[in-house]
C-alpha cells in the first residue's frame, strides 16, 4: 500500500491493476516506472551510443519471454477466422 498523505485510492487501484497486468508486484512496477523516467531524462543529453547501452541495460533487467512461432506471426494467423 502506498503511504503518501496525498494518496488517492483510485490512483493506487489503477497502479495495482497495471502492475498485476504486467505480472509484477506494485513495488516492482513502481520501480520500473521510476527507472524508465530516469532513463528518459538521461537520454536527453546522451549520445546515441549511450542511449543504446542504457536501453540494453534496461531490457536486460526484464524477464525473458518465449519467442513466437513462425505461424504466430504469419499472414494466415493474422487473418485466421475471417471469411475472404
Amino acid at each position: 500500500m502506498l503511504t503518501s498523505r496525498t494518496n488517492k485510492p483510485e490512483v493506487e487501484a489503477g497502479l495495482l491493476r497495471q502492475a498485476q497486468a504486467s505480472g509484477m508486484t506494485l513495488e516492482e512496477y513502481l520501480l520500473s516506472m521510476v527507472e524508465g523516467a530516469v532513463l528518459l531524462k538521461a537520454q536527453e543529453s546522451s549520445s546515441s551510443e549511450e542511449r543504446a547501452a542504457a536501453f540494453e541495460a534496461w531490457s536486460a533487467g526484464h524477464r525473458p519471454t518465449p519467442l513466437l512461432s513462425d505461424y504466430a506471426v504469419s499472414r494466415e494467423a493474422m487473418y485466421e477466422g475471417r471469411n475472404d
